[in-house]
């Protein structure tokens, strides 16, 4: 079994900042992608941003500059710093996690169980 907790979220004014974890415990061998998303009311989930195990990362066009994607791999922990927040950033966030539980397993991938994040302007 893998748990995924998140924490972070709340309510902040526009130009604010917010930090958002995630940390994965349970039966993990390893660890590969490890990423955020988001989900607004109405609208689809989105990706926000990914980090792979050799810290390569990617963003979507909307919060390139303003959101940086961070991992620690002793914490088996992700992080999402966001800075210069906007109305629009309002929304559920989650991690999304490739886990091999054992050597011989495939990547199976987790979701966290979301935290708000609202903007007010």
């Amino acid at each position: 079994q893998v748990q995924l907790v998140e924490s972070g979220g709340g309510l902040v004014q526009a130009g604010g900042s917010l930090r958002l974890s995630c940390a994965a415990s349970g039966s993990i061998f390893s660890i590969n992608d490890m990423g955020w998303y988001r989900q607004a009311p109405g609208k689809q989930r989105e990706l926000v941003a990914t980090i792979t195990s050799a810290g390569t990362t990617k963003y979507a066009d909307s919060v390139k500059g303003r959101f940086t994607i961070s991992r620690d791999n002793a914490k088996n922990t992700v992080y999402l710093q966001m800075n210069s927040l906007k109305p629009e950033d309002t929304a559920v966030y989650y991690c999304n996690v490739g886990i091999k539980s054992a050597w011989w397993m495939k990547d199976g991938y987790y979701w966290g169980q979301g935290t708000q994040v609202t903007v007010s302007s």
